[in-house]
């Protein structure tokens, strides 16, 4: 088995690589090359920064079809993370507003200005650090990690989902319940960075590596 990073030019390449293979004695790749991603058995698509500079380097890179491609036939597991999550919808209001993927319907929205925690603080955006998530569904994905285990977020735009039964994780910051972690069929996408989400992390890296949808 070998499990390919796709390497668009975007994304914590080398931490999702070495979590990887903390986690699995199969072979982890960082490539672009279209017959290494085909002949892959399992991908990860990462992603970090502006979405616009995401998604155009996944076109200047000619891997944007490939990526529809695996989708659409859902040939393989694939796991979005960060970003990758967010390339994944319909359309963000980032840098104006980027048309996506379009795998999953919904959008990709900035969190509100002036949002208040409960003691009335001023919440900051982006939304960086540890926070919860609730395990909105279950899936093979969650094996082994508790609810409302904490994991890493560094984001100020978050995923609103259209179909609630594609929602498998939120959580809440400030007035807005971001859909943080989203599956269908033989995908499943995080907000998070697992990489840097300690023992939940790996334990959801470790899941998605045995996992056969």
């Amino acid at each position: 088995m070998t499990i390919a990073v796709i390497d668009y030019g975007m994304g914590n390449l080398h931490s999702v690589a070495k979590a990887l293979e903390h986690v699995t004695h199969e072979n982890v790749i960082i490539t672009r090359d279209p017959r290494r991603i085909l002949g892959a058995t399992r991908l990860v698509l990462p992603g970090q920064g502006a979405i616009r500079d995401c998604i155009g380097e996944l076109e200047r890179t000619e891997l944007r079809g490939l990526v529809d491609d695996v989708l659409t036939r859902q040939a393989k597991p694939l796991l979005g993370i960060c970003v990758g999550q967010q390339m994944l919808m319909e359309r963000s209001e980032e840098n104006g507003g980027v048309d996506c993927l379009g795998f999953f319907q919904g959008s990709v929205d900035r969190f509100p200005a002036n949002m208040r925690d409960a003691q009335e603080q001023r919440l900051k955006v982006p939304h960086m650090g540890w926070n919860l998530v609730n395990q909105h569904h279950e899936h093979p994905l969650w094996t082994g990690i508790d609810n409302h285990e904490h994991f890493y977020f560094v984001h100020s735009y978050y995923v609103n989902a259209a179909d609630d039964a594609q929602v498998f994780g939120t959580t809440q910051y400030g007035s807005v319940s971001a859909h943080v972690a989203i599956g269908r069929d033989a995908t499943f996408a995080v907000q998070f960075h697992p990489e840097k989400s300690s023992r939940a992390g790996l334990r959801l890296l470790e899941n998605f590596v045995t996992w056969t949808p």
